[in-house]
């Protein structure tokens, strides 16, 4: 494939776009969509991403790619519409970028191991968020947790804030005192579970999860991840379940707790055999 074809097929999803959000004969719901309602899809796009390379569906990763990259041209459509930035600026921002967090490569730093270059790009990093805590200050917010998008996974979100606050020294130093921290805020939740403060319940729960994404960090694992890896399991095993109890002449809908149970251990098992 050449840089032509790369470049043609690229326009062509551009004027598909600039058509679909024409007032003139487009497509009444691209037309009524804004940046708030299409954001969702945007962010799902993203997590089919991460399901296709999960799966290690290839045929599937381009599809998904393709999807994501709807979503980039669908809100850089909406922004030329209103007079702001169009998909050449989207493209020359990422690129100006790269360069400049790869002067190993576009300049004259000598970075010969992967080790180099996280410390370079860690460091350029850093100086960008110092112009970002500036004016963090300067609005009344925290110069430390300074640009950590609201908008990400709440799970993502809580780790990344939990790293920013460790690298100014706040951070437990290993993985026992967050365990123990763990339990302390499981019994409070347990606590107001009881005594059905249902007020406090849920700010309880988010205490909860926010330790357990620590212990994640501490752990050096993505929670994220880790959650819809669990999702794919339970999935996985819920579908066994269903197969072992069709293949008992038992229904679901008719089972019992007791039945369900014996069969998803059944399912465990057999899960477990074949690893």
């Amino acid at each position: 494939m050449t840089a032509s074809h790369d470049l043609t097929s690229l326009a062509e999803l551009l004027r598909i776009m600039a058509r679909l959000r024409d007032p003139d004969g487009g497509c009444p719901w691209d037309l009524e969509q804004s940046f708030a309602t299409i954001a969702p899809y945007t962010i799902e796009e993203a997590y089919e991403v991460e399901d296709a390379i999960a799966r290690n569906d290839l045929p599937a990763l381009k599809d998904e790619l393709g999807d994501l990259l709807l979503q980039v041209v669908f809100h850089a459509r909406m922004a030329e519409e209103a007079g702001h930035f169009a998909f050449p600026d989207v493209a020359a921002g990422i690129a100006d970028k790269m360069v400049r967090r790869h002067p190993h490569v576009f300049g004259d730093v000598n970075a010969d191991h992967p080790e180099t270059v996280s410390a370079n790009w860690e460091s350029i990093k850093a100086a960008e968020r110092a112009a970002k805590a500036e004016a963090a200050v300067d609005h009344g917010l925290s110069a430390v947790l300074a640009g950590v998008t609201p908008g990400l996974p709440a799970l993502l979100r809580a780790v990344k804030l939990q790293n920013r606050a460790a690298r100014v020294g706040f951070d437990w130093p290993d993985k026992r005192p967050v365990l123990a921290k763990i339990r302390e805020e499981l019994e409070e939740l347990e606590v107001e579970i009881e005594s059905g403060g249902s007020d406090r319940i849920e700010e309880e729960f988010g205490d909860f999860l926010f330790v357990v994404a620590n212990l994640a960090r501490h752990l050096k694992l993505d929670p994220e991840a880790s959650l819809r890896a669990a999702n794919r399991k339970f999935e996985r095993r819920f579908s066994h379940m269903e197969i072992i109890l069709n293949s008992e002449g038992k229904q679901l809908a008719e089972c019992d707790l007791d039945t369900m149970d014996a069969a998803w251990n059944k399912a465990k098992l057999l899960e477990n055999q074949q690893k």
